[in-house]
């Protein structure tokens, strides 16, 4: 079955068996393997990636599903060679343990950013909730996303360099 899908940004079009696994398609038809296979259950969330925006464990979403619509997967956090300030914050807050969780945990909690860019940390333990961590480091990966919170929330309040050098505003 043919599918034409956009992954972290590039589209491709592929020739899939109609009850390929989105997470076998991207690991295994375009080389991201940076989505693990945990379970297969949708259990553990090890696989996670965000379909239009949304986190959704690739393991019980089927690679057709998926046409026509855009992926993001762990890969596509990293912007022109720089870490997004999540995977930044794991680093820093030693939200990696072994890291066979952390990248689904980076997407569940980039995704929870893009929607509650000021989260608590009960509201962080609530959108990693569908994440086992087989280390149980839950306590860095929390620090980690609410410290990634307010890098980003630092980022936008400042001016714009541009705008900073030349000294004027639009306003």
């Amino acid at each position: 079955m043919k599918i034409r899908v956009r992954v972290n940004g590039q589209t491709y079009e592929s020739d899939v068996e109609p009850r390929k696994l989105l997470v076998y398609y991207l690991r295994d038809d375009l080389g991201l393997t940076g989505t693990h296979v945990g379970c297969d259950t949708t259990s553990c969330g090890a696989c996670t990636v965000l379909l239009d925006g949304k986190a959704v464990k690739s393991c019980t979403v089927l690679a057709v599903q998926a046409d026509g619509r855009d992926v993001m997967t762990v890969e596509g956090l990293e912007q022109d060679g720089e870490l997004h300030p999540l995977q930044t914050a794991f680093w820093e807050e030693h939200g990696l343990q072994c890291g066979y969780c952390t990248p689904g945990m980076l997407m569940s909690g980039y995704a929870l950013l893009q929607t509650n860019p000021d989260p608590s940390e009960e509201e962080i333990r609530r959108g990693i909730s569908g994440n086992l961590c087989r280390c149980t480091g839950y306590m860095n990966i929390v620090k980690a996303i609410r410290s990634a919170a307010s890098k980003l929330a630092d980022a936008s309040a400042e001016p714009s360099k541009e705008v900073a050098a030349s000294g004027s505003s639009s306003d």
